[in-house]
């Protein structure tokens, strides 16, 4: 037994509560098991509980011994003086009060039946698994499911929303310059996310307003920024990038990250930064007040359009500065404006709704559920599992599932594992 499990199971009453008795023979009734406490003091607040036909209203404090109550030395903490029932797994020894009176202890394995434990003891199965439940998951049914889901998609919302709010404290409460910062991030992908947030960092964005209307300038001022042009190369574009950006460098006093924080090793060449911020400036040049536009539209043709942008001329024929290839327009793929609207643009709307005191999320939920499912190892591993997805609502539910919950072993907390411990 371990004391998680006997606060899930006093949590969720997944005992039987007729006959309830203590170790004194005391009958006791529980009204209300009380509110969960997270923090110092004892395990359960305002619980309700009738003791020989009396009616108390007090704390609960769990342990696995009645003898925890002396090593914790709650004896001498004034917090647990409001305890009205010790619950315990084993009684070792009874418990008094400061007037010496004892504390009233229901030893709880008398109560618990065999098969609950069984389902734990298969649930957290030392043998490996993927996750947990991988044998059982596909017997959950489809309305706990549902309800999970849409519960983790917030969950998941609420933890993006958390770190946007501190890039918004950042650019001074400034939305159009947080939604610049966080698109810059994720035009880096997963190997030039820092790379790309920090270069977005390293100049305010006022500067980039200045120039925005240049579009050569604008993409000195990123690619400097990002230290790709400290080199010598022989080319007039790249040259006039130099002057550019030199010009820049003086007139706004800037410091560009190093050149080695970008990376191209294990990047398909439509993924290399040079594309990637050359496609940013273009967004930027054809859009100054971007999340004034995209903060009005709801519908996905709309979000579609406005990042249907590509690169300058130059990287038509470019990858890189120094060497030519063969002609090419270079645009955002939809999967990539996909990826945008998932990790960017909808919970950044999120987010600004809430900043509105609004609560009415419809337009956001009706956004990703017109995405189609994200391609990855966990999802095609819950696919195997028969978990099915059918749009980026439920992809990104099932990561927040494996992330947060199966990789933590937090199969307690999750409605998946609670359903499958029921007796």
């Amino acid at each position: 037994m371990k004391e998680n499990l006997l606060h899930f199971i006093w949590k969720l009453k997944l005992f039987s509560v007729n006959n309830l008795c203590s170790t004194l023979g005391e009958k006791i009734q529980i009204i209300s098991v009380g509110t969960e406490n997270f923090n110092s003091g004892p395990d359960f607040l305002n619980s309700k509980i009738e003791i020989n036909g009396q009616l108390w209203a007090g704390n609960v404090e769990i342990h696995l011994n009645s003898s925890d109550w002396y090593v914790h030395q709650h004896e001498i903490d004034e917090n647990y003086d409001s305890v009205i029932l010790h619950v315990v797994w084993y009684h070792d020894i009874d418990v008094f009060r400061k007037n010496n009176n004892p504390i009233s202890t229901l030893e709880l394995k008398e109560f618990v039946s065999e098969e609950l434990l069984e389902n734990y003891k298969e649930l957290f199965d030392k043998r490996k698994h993927w996750i947990n439940c991988e044998n059982s998951i596909s017997t959950i049914d489809s309305f706990t499911l549902k309800n999970w889901i849409e519960r983790l998609y917030f969950e998941r919302l609420e933890q993006k929303a958390n770190y946007f709010q501190k890039v918004l404290n950042t650019t001074n409460n400034n939305w159009e310059a947080t939604l610049f910062v966080l698109l810059a991030k994720n035009f880096g992908l997963k190997i030039n996310a820092d790379a790309f947030l920090n270069t977005a960092l390293s100049f305010d964005f006022s500067i980039l307003r200045k120039v925005a209307h240049n579009q050569y300038q604008l993409e000195a001022l990123l690619f400097g920024q990002a230290g790709l042009l400290v080199e010598n190369i022989e080319n007039e574009y790249f040259k006039q990038l130099q002057s550019d950006y030199n010009y820049l460098k003086v007139k706004f006093k800037l410091v560009s990250i190093s050149k080695n924080e970008i990376q191209f090793f294990r990047l398909r060449p439509n993924n290399f930064p040079t594309i990637r911020l050359s496609q940013l400036a273009s967004l930027y040049y054809k859009f100054q007040n971007l999340f004034s536009e995209i903060i009005e539209i709801e519908r996905l043709v709309d979000f579609y359009a406005i990042f249907n942008v590509s690169t300058s001329h130059f990287w038509e024929t470019h990858y890189t500065f120094n060497k030519e290839s063969k002609k090419s327009t270079k645009k955002l793929t939809k999967s990539f404006i996909d990826l945008l609207l998932i990790n960017t643009i909808i919970p950044l709307k999120f987010m600004y709704l809430k900043a509105l005191g609004s609560t009415d999320y419809t337009s956001v939920i009706s956004l990703i559920e017109q995405l189609k499912p994200e391609k990855n190892t966990i999802i095609s591993k819950f696919n195997e599992l028969k978990i099915k997805s059918n749009n980026a609502f439920e992809t990104q539910a099932l990561l927040q599932l494996k992330n947060e919950y199966c990789s933590k072993q937090l199969c307690l907390q999750c409605a998946i594992g609670k359903e499958l411990l029921k007796p």
